[in-house]
């Protein structure tokens, strides 16, 4: 089988997800190309180290810009925190890479434009991997909604809820400051939202939006010893909270659908819950991340008194990726949409087809995004260009 070496450049959350997907994913699919896991890249060396270790990367870097420059590469992995997407991106365009990258995809709009010109021009394969989209049962709600049987689309209705910011006490972290994250759970978790909903509804031409930022202060992180949703060390010395702790967002849809969206890390009793329902003039489909291999569906052409909602476990192999899996209703979880992802992308390499999600759907959904923080602080609806 040809081989394309990758380098991963962020080690920690993602580049153990992003990780196990590189090195597993052709033990269940038959994919055009076999990943090497090559090169790992972050700045503390002993930590890069010990993930390459454990991980099976063959070498370690602690220079992002080294690793681009190297010939012997053929795609980067971009797991770092936000603020890094645009320069990696930018110069992995520049030399020739294909690039898989975390979401949200930049800062702003203007970068994530950027970055997909670049992208383009350079005639490389670009994916942005929010990842919710190659869930079987996400994937089998927008084959459903494609054939019809939703019919017109009225509403969407989705929200994604976590708590783990509820702790006065947590640190400021690098997702609590608008320079490294951008935006705090507009980006950090309604962009999935928001990305489902462009990819099941449409495109989005209003919104309506109001934020909130509850605790104002955090202790600021002293030595090591946290991770992403736990506290590490601190000190006695407070920090500013830059980004907003929740966003609540109202949109229309170019199709006349509604919308709204709410994303929080304050919503106590939530860990991660990612959540939609639509509802069509046919039918309506319900998905709830925690229970991620069951989607409910109700059909207004089911007989008199046989109507409701009924739930269909997309664990059946003809159900998008699952007969690579397991036997019928041998649930899949969490990394395998990182598999699915991968897959997709290596696929994409071999054909030269697009990818979606990819760069320009990071920059039409940073539009709705950034849309909703300025409806925020001007109090005012903000029509997407």
């Amino acid at each position: 089988m040809k081989e394309m070496n990758v380098a991963i450049i962020g080690y920690k959350f993602m580049g153990k997800a992003h990780s196990n997907a590189w090195k597993n994913v052709t033990n269940f699919f038959d994919v055009p190309f076999k990943p090497v896991l090559k090169v790992a890249c972050g700045r503390n060396e002993e930590a890069v180290q010990e993930f390459a270790d454990r991980w099976g990367w063959e070498e370690i870097e602690t220079d992002w810009k080294k690793v681009i420059e190297r010939d012997d590469i053929d795609i980067i992995d971009i797991s770092t925190p936000p603020a890094l997407h645009y320069p990696i991106a930018l110069a992995a365009a520049k030399a020739g890479k294909h690039i898989f990258c975390e979401k949200p995809i930049a800062l702003t709009a203007e970068e994530a434009l950027k970055m997909y010109e670049a992208a383009e021009e350079a005639g490389v394969v670009h994916y942005l991997n929010h990842n919710y989209r190659r869930c079987p049962a996400v994937m089998l709600a927008k084959q459903m909604i494609d054939e019809g049987q939703l019919g017109k689309i009225y509403h969407w209705r989705g929200c994604y809820l976590q708590s783990w910011l509820m702790d006065p006490d947590f640190p400021l972290t690098w997702h609590l400051q608008k320079d490294i994250a951008g935006s705090g759970s507009s980006g950090g978790i309604n962009s999935h939202s928001v990305d489902l909903a462009r990819f099941l509804v449409g495109e989005i031409k209003t919104v309506s939006a109001l934020t909130a930022t509850f605790v104002k202060e955090r202790p600021v992180p002293e030595g090591t010893g946290g991770g992403t949703f736990t506290a590490g060390e601190t000190g006695a010395k407070k920090g500013k909270v830059t980004v907003e702790d929740a966003i609540s967002m109202v949109v229309e849809f170019e199709n006349g659908a509604l919308g709204s969206f709410e994303a929080t890390t304050f919503a106590i009793g939530r860990l991660n819950y990612n959540y939609f329902e639509i509802y069509g003039e046919k039918g309506a489909v319900i998905f709830n991340l925690e229970r991620m291999n069951e989607l409910q569906y109700y059909s207004a052409e089911d007989g008199e008194g046989e109507k409701g909602f009924r739930t269909i476990l997309a664990t059946d192999p003809s159900h998008p990726y699952m007969a690579n899996w397991w036997p019928p209703a041998h649930n899949i979880g969490y990394e395998h949409e990182f598999h699915h992802a991968v897959f997709d992308f290596l696929k994409a390499i071999d054909s030269g087809e697009t990818i979606a999600p990819n760069f320009n759907d990071g920059y039409l959904g940073m539009k709705i995004l950034e849309a909703g923080i300025k409806s925020a602080e001007t109090k005012k609806q903000v029509d997407i260009d």
